[in-house]
């Protein structure tokens, strides 16, 4: 029985089909023009079909190396949705550093070596770049704080 590297054969089909449907899609709806005088679906056509031979060329690659079938976790990308859910439903009642802290707290319950003050310094560490970049920087006017009861 071959071995097979199921985590590159997977990771390169999807780029095969992803490649694929930017060429079709690029072939069907734009005007590819000449060489010489490009039209519009050219690049992103072109650029399919890179993606779709670099793709190729991991899935080839991947029949012969041998590797173990991802073990996957279905709790982590739940976790982490989970916190962008909360960052949408907490930030209108509570402000921007108090759902960017909570988010970036929950989200970190998807790792599985989960460090409460790492965390928690991580949180607050992201939630001071947020109000830096989103208060200061671009100036919207979300509340900071706020407390509804």
């Amino acid at each position: 029985m071959p071995s097979i590297d199921y985590r590159d054969a997977v990771g390169g089909a999807l780029l095969v089909a992803l490649g694929a449907t930017f060429t079709a899609y690029s072939w069907m709806h734009y005007p590819l023009g000449t060489v010489t005088r490009m039209g519009a679906g050219m690049v992103p056509f072109s650029l399919g079909v890179i993606l779709a031979v670099f793709g190729g060329m991991i899935v080839f690659a991947s029949l012969s190396r041998e590797g173990t079938f991802p073990q996957i976790r279905v709790a982590t990308p739940l976790v982490v949705l989970g916190s962008v859910v909360l960052f949408a439903v907490v930030i209108k009642p509570f402000g921007l550093l108090s759902a960017a802290f909570l988010a970036t707290f929950v989200a970190a319950f998807a790792d599985l070596s989960f460090r409460p003050l790492r965390n928690a310094a991580l949180a607050a560490g992201l939630s001071a770049v947020a109000y830096l970049i989103f208060s200061l920087g671009l100036q919207l006017p979300l509340p900071l704080f706020a407390w509804p009861f």
